[in-house]
């Protein structure tokens, strides 16, 4: 620490303990100041990390939880309770990044948030997230200030301190005045301009406000009964008797919403038992859509970390073969641990680009193709991702898309299936790509896509289904099922 003693802290901590303690009446024993002093070290942790966490973002453009993973362990922090409110820091405040930086640079001019280095810069992200959209402002701002002295040393605050106490002053109704309305829109729905701009044409204005509103929240959790270990019924006592209350998904077969848990999921039994497996509604749909029949063939194409791997291999009661294609080794390994966990016995792992011709001699009843994509529907649980993406990001991915799809038909059997999905709400990674593919593929034909909880899909694709966060409550998802014809 620049200018803070650790022997200076631990005095300011227990004066402070020791003022908190005359003003409730209590006496100030060994266990409570032990325990005051560990629950500091705990924040200070958790606000070290986040700050860490964020410049990494900003540097490499890192996700979310591998920025957050590479942190931890650079810096040593292995606290549970201090990575979880790291995350928390980091998660809420990328998640309203545009609105945070809009007030700050407000409270700068003539100056800007990029005159600063990257830790002070992510400092006063965190402040004015803390600050200004929580409670108890003032108390919480002193407190914070005192933390990032604390952490980055005075004389790496010392340019950001006299704008902090400018910042709570802040009114968001004068400094939006005189914005249009796109410009508007994206600080309070927390969104890029160009995206909005988007959404108005491809769903309107009401109801891409709608969506823009409900795209900021984080979905509900949903969790899919693994029936390869016990009956379903027998699973959801088990699940039940851990305190966490579920509530069935009745279109679905196995998947239910989470109501309440005493614990974090994966804390729990049930989980180390692979009795459960954390997956979206949307994602849920589109393996039963696909409709993997016992003792067949089937590709799964970009498959880690393993969720559709997993419920293939349920619904085909582990009877058949399953090959899972990713091109990343890291995510291979998590696919490995997740199959592991659920029981999964049909299923091998190949490491290849999917981009390219996959190293395989034979032709499979069904492949499953969930290629990479902008995650345009899933910005509730990923706000990181809206932030790295541009217009061109959306071509971009789009290319890449139809290069996949268009190796996945060489590999479909005649009379076999082709299940295309995307947790993406652009037309050009969707229908665009079903389109330019049936086009190049008369053999393929769509057919429908059941169950049928979603709405159906644009430019006359009616028989795919495209979900929506703020009608179907899960992530923005889109499914096409095509059919190889016999020759």
């Amino acid at each position: 620490m620049d200018c803070f003693s650790r022997n200076n802290v631990t005095f300011l901590i227990r004066a402070k303990l020791s003022a908190w303690c005359l003003q409730e009446k209590v006496g100030v024993g060994l266990n409570l100041s032990t325990g005051f002093l560990m629950q500091v070290k705990m924040l200070r942790d958790a606000w070290t990390l986040a700050i860490e966490t964020l410049s990494w973002i900003e540097l490499q453009r890192l996700g979310e939880r591998l920025a957050l993973n590479r942190a931890a362990k650079q810096l040593r922090i292995k606290d549970p309770k201090a990575i979880g409110l790291a995350h928390r820091l980091v998660t809420e405040t990328l998640r309203k990044k545009n609105y945070i930086d809009f007030l700050i640079n407000s409270a700068l001019a003539p100056r800007s948030l990029n005159d600063f280095k990257l830790g002070p810069r992510a400092f006063l992200r965190l402040y004015v997230h803390e600050t200004n959209m929580m409670d108890e402002p003032l108390e919480k701002a002193a407190r914070i200030a005192r933390m990032g002295r604390s952490i980055l040393g005075w004389r790496e605050l010392n340019d950001v301190e006299e704008v902090l106490g400018k910042i709570l002053s802040i009114n968001p109704d004068s400094a939006l005045k005189g914005l249009d309305e796109v410009e508007k829109v994206g600080l309070l729905t927390y969104h890029p301009p160009w995206f909005v701009k988007y959404c108005f044409r491809l769903l309107g204005r009401q109801e891409a406000l709608r969506f823009l509103e409900k795209a900021t929240e984080i979905p509900p959790t949903y969790v899919r009964l693994n029936t390869l270990k016990a009956p379903e019924e027998t699973l959801h006592k088990k699940i039940e008797d851990e305190k966490v209350v579920l509530e069935k998904v009745q279109q679905l077969k196995h998947t239910y919403r989470l109501v309440q848990s005493k614990k974090t999921l994966t804390r729990t039994e049930s989980f180390r038992q692979g009795l459960f497996y954390l997956q979206d509604k949307a994602s849920c749909l589109a393996a039963e859509i696909s409709d993997p029949k016992v003792g067949t063939t089937v590709f799964d194409v970009c498959a880690a970390p393993g969720a559709k791997t997993t419920y293939l291999a349920q619904l085909m009661e582990n009877r058949g073969e399953i090959i899972s294609v990713d091109y990343s080794k890291r995510r291979i390994k998590v696919w490995k641990g997740e199959t592991e966990r659920m029981g999964t016995k049909i299923a091998s792992p190949i490491v290849t680009d999917a981009r390219k011709p996959l190293p395989l001699n034979l032709l499979a009843d069904l492949v499953i193709l969930d290629p990479p994509c902008t995650s345009t529907g899933t910005f509730g649980k990923t706000p990181d991702a809206k932030w790295r993406l541009t217009k061109r990001s959306i071509l971009g991915m789009a290319k890449i898309q139809g290069e996949m799809i268009e190796h996945c038909a060489e590999y479909t059997k005649e009379g076999g299936f082709l299940v295309y999905s995307t947790c993406s709400i652009t037309v050009e990674e969707n229908e665009m790509v079903v389109e330019r593919f049936l086009k190049l593929h008369p053999e393929f034909q769509l057919v429908d896509a059941v169950p049928r909880i979603g709405l159906p899909g644009l430019r006359g694709l009616i028989k795919c289904q495209r979900l929506y966060p703020h009608i179907h409550e899960c992530n923005g998802f889109f499914v096409a099922k095509l059919m190889k014809e016999k020759a």
